[in-house]
């Protein structure tokens, strides 16, 4: 007597439309990073690093506010 055999169904398709990440899924925690990782430099240094002092002021009025 033989037994039945059965067929594996399809794998999932790794293309599927639903599976792709939104453009700011991978912008905002990069931006996070960055904001966080300038603001443990020292202010001259994040001014360096950023290349923009418009960043830098920013930075220190964060800074100002959280120590306050």
């Amino acid at each position: 007597m033989s037994a039945p055999t059965h067929t594996r169904p399809h794998p999932a398709t790794t293309h599927d439309a639903g599976t792709r990440l939104p453009w700011w899924a991978l912008a905002l925690p990069t931006l996070a990073f960055i904001t966080l990782f300038l603001l443990i430099l020292n202010p001259s240094d994040a001014h360096t690093a950023a290349g923009d002092p418009a960043i830098t002021r920013l930075l220190e009025r964060a800074r100002e506010l959280i120590a306050h």
